[in-house]
């Protein structure tokens, strides 16, 4: 079993239950704000970013490997 860091051993897990629902319950509020179809294209758009910066570190790898 992996050993707790020392925030984790400092909050009961009770604790820590609560404020995962209450993150999520505050997620879902917000939502209820925003426009149809805007929490879709709010994932694509961290996917595209996240692939963007993929490429990036990628291309970067490719680089150091073709000096080595």
């Amino acid at each position: 079993m992996a050993e707790k860091t020392k925030r984790e051993s400092h909050i009961p897990e009770e604790a820590r239950e609560h404020f995962y629902k209450a993150r999520d319950e505050m997620r879902k509020s917000i939502e209820t704000f925003l426009p149809e179809g805007f929490m879709e294209h709010r994932r694509a758009a961290h996917k595209e970013m996240l692939l963007a910066w993929r490429s990036m570190i990628d291309s970067a790898i490719d680089r150091i490997d073709k000096r080595a």
